[in-house]
Parts: structure tokens; C-alpha cells; sequence
């Protein structure tokens, strides 16, 4: 399952680094928030699976 969780997260943060970068872009500042905490969220999930597969 982790497999599954890491390629979920990288997905998220990717999907996040994307709506930043078009807020940025198009100077949509409510759009670029969303995406950087998306992109934060994905970053946070993805250092507790890295955590898990340490502590295993």
C-alpha cells in the first residue's frame, strides 16, 4: 500500500506545483495559494511514507 500512498502523493504535489505556477502566471493569487498548499500537503504526506519505510 505504501507504493500506492507515494505515487498518490507525488501526484498531489505535482497537481500543486502546477496550480501555483498558473496562479503565478495569470496573477490569480486565491489559486496560487491553493496550489502551494496542496503542493505542502503532498510534501508533508510524502515525508511520513519516507518515515514509515524508515522506522520498518
Amino acid at each position: 500500500m505504501s507504493m500506492v500512498d507515494k505515487a498518490r502523493n507525488t501526484l498531489q504535489r505535482i497537481m500543486g506545483r502546477g496550480k501555483r505556477t498558473t496562479g503565478r502566471v495569470i496573477g490569480d493569487r486565491d489559486l496560487e495559494a491553493r496550489g502551494a498548499g496542496q503542493k505542502a500537503g503532498g510534501d508533508i504526506k510524502q515525508a511520513g511514507e519516507n518515515l514509515k519505510d524508515v522506522v520498518r
